[in-house]
């Protein structure tokens, strides 16, 4: 542009369309050179000529033919020159555009196959997860008022256009008041549905708009294999939604409930970082299903980069669909009271010592002996559980998982060691107390 403004100038100024200030009215030059003279003395001076000089110099020349052209003529130069002008402007122009659009690197988004996939799998899914705060009552001891604290965080996500939010159990434990948050930031209280301590699942209900929840695709996690590509989305940390990628660890893996220690099973492992407030979140395959629900890592530094588990969809598919219809879920139970493992080991016996059998319970009712002490104090072992069902019973993991395929009021064969000698007692199994 600048060399096209010069080259228009110049044209310009040289044109006969733009005279100087004092245009010449008389073609009598004064030269500003000097005019030879002769050097004879004889010789006599010549009439003074139009022209200052002879030979005519340059200068003298230029103005000559500027003086002595017909007008018409200066008028088609000087539009030639200008159209030449404008032509060679423009062509500077377009010119310039392009050296520039080819020195100036502008960053181009080109992303993989597989980062695009990932980007449009947490673009889908974030919508579905939510931002769950605990508050807990406290009283202040001074003025005695009640007032509401949060005391945790953590992730969940919308299971259905009715407003039934997922999420674990230890999220929302001990909790005077649950706020949910979702995605677009609007905040609405939530009442607990129900829960399943055993298994660590927890349903709430909110009352929003169906247009703002958005369900989560169910998934399946009875194919799944290890080095699947799995994905996580949380609030961790109380910040906004983000994603951490990873595979399948492992699978069939056994984690206990934070409340009350029963073993959760087929649990699955991922490498994938499940922070503090992920809990609650969903797991998802590569094609944005659900498959498990972040719930527990494992890291012996206290670090959050060791190993996370997460409760299969298989699992927490039948415990919401309980919890949605009754509140609760109909687990069986034995009704019995075990010793510890370590205890059994001890005795160098294999199987679950029955501790304690109440007289109104499933084992009770069969007849099967707690342990005790005699007048004089001494121990008494009760009932060895050693089978269920003809299926081996080493510790109390094996009969949770046991009784875990079994329905309340199923009749089960247990194998007892009584003493020296193996018993069969039916039992037919009943639902928890506080469940009936």
């Amino acid at each position: 542009m600048v060399a096209s403004s010069l080259i228009s100038t110049n044209f310009l100024f040289s044109s006969p369309l733009f005279p100087p200030r004092s245009p010449i009215r008389k073609l009598t030059i004064v030269s500003l050179h000097k005019i030879p003279t002769p050097s004879s003395s004889h010789v006599k001076p010549h009439k003074r000529s139009l022209l200052p000089c002879r030979p005519l110099c340059p200068p003298c020349l230029n103005k000559l033919l500027l003086t002595t052209r017909n007008p018409f003529s200066f008028a088609l130069d000087s539009l030639l020159i200008l159209c030449t002008s404008l032509a060679l402007s423009l062509s500077l122009l377009v010119a310039d555009v392009d050296s520039a659009s080819a020195f100036v690197v502008t960053p181009q988004r080109k992303l993989q196959t597989d980062e695009l996939a990932t980007v449009r799998l947490f673009q889908e899914n974030t919508p579905s997860v939510v931002y769950i705060t605990n508050l807990a009552a406290r009283q202040d001891a001074f003025t005695l008022d009640v007032f509401e604290v949060p005391q945790g965080s953590g992730s969940g996500f919308v299971w259905d256009k009715g407003g039934n939010i997922v999420t674990n159990y230890h999220v929302i434990r001990g909790a005077s008041d649950l706020r949910v948050t979702l995605a677009d930031q609007s905040t609405f209280d939530a009442k607990v549905v129900g829960f399943d301590q055993d298994k660590d699942v927890a349903v709430l209900h909110v009352d929003a708009p169906k247009d703002k929840l958005r369900p989560i695709p169910i998934g399946v996690s009875a194919d799944l294999l290890v080095g699947q590509k799995v994905f996580a989305i949380g609030n961790p940390f109380g910040l906004d939604h983000t994603l951490t990628t990873g595979v399948i660890s492992g699978l069939r893996r056994e984690i206990s409930s934070a409340a009350t220690g029963r073993p959760i099973q087929d649990v699955i492992q991922t490498d994938a970082a499940i922070n503090p407030g992920n809990s609650g979140g969903p797991l998802l395959d590569s094609a944005g299903s659900l498959i498990g629900i972040n719930t527990a890592i494992y890291s012996p530094s206290g670090a959050s980069s060791g190993v996370g588990f997460s409760i299969p969809v298989d699992t927490v598919n039948g415990i919401v669909d309980q919890l949605v219809k009754f509140g609760k879920v109909t687990r069986p139970i034995l009704g019995i009271k075990f010793a510890p493992d370590q205890s059994v080991e001890q005795l160098g016996v294999s199987g679950v010592l029955v501790l304690d059998a109440p007289a109104n319970g499933p084992a009770g009712k069969a007849g099967l002996l707690p342990t005790k002490r005699d007048s004089y104090g001494r121990l008494i072992l009760g009932d060895i559980i050693t089978s269920v069902n003809g299926k081996k019973v080493t510790n109390g993991s094996d009969l949770y998982r046991i009784l875990d395929q079994c329905h309340v009021g199923d009749k089960v064969i247990v194998e007892v060691l009584r003493g020296d000698q193996k018993e069969k007692i039916p039992v037919v199994l009943e639902p928890k107390a506080d469940e009936s």
